[in-house]
């Protein structure tokens, strides 16, 4: 078994509603150093040896990220 890690994050082009609040909490909270954050969704997926890269797209795409407004990554860590 293999472990792979599905990064998804908004496209730079995308207002992130989630990480201005978080920015914004940060300062309340006395952060001052801090000038953006983007908030975005990590999947962590366990397969065995005959799931493809290629596959791995596919799931990304289709199923865990909205192509339109995100970004994602996939990368083996195992």
């Amino acid at each position: 078994m293999a472990r792979v890690v599905v990064d998804v994050m908004p496209k730079t082009e995308i207002l992130d509603p989630q990480g201005q609040a978080i920015v914004g909490a940060l300062g309340r909270l006395g952060h001052a150093g801090v000038a953006d954050v983007r908030q975005g969704k990590r999947f962590e997926l366990e397969v065995d040896d005959s799931v493809t890269d290629a596959e791995l797209s596919e799931i990304a795409e289709s199923l865990l990220a909205n192509t339109v407004i995100e970004d994602w990554k996939v990368t083996r860590v195992q």
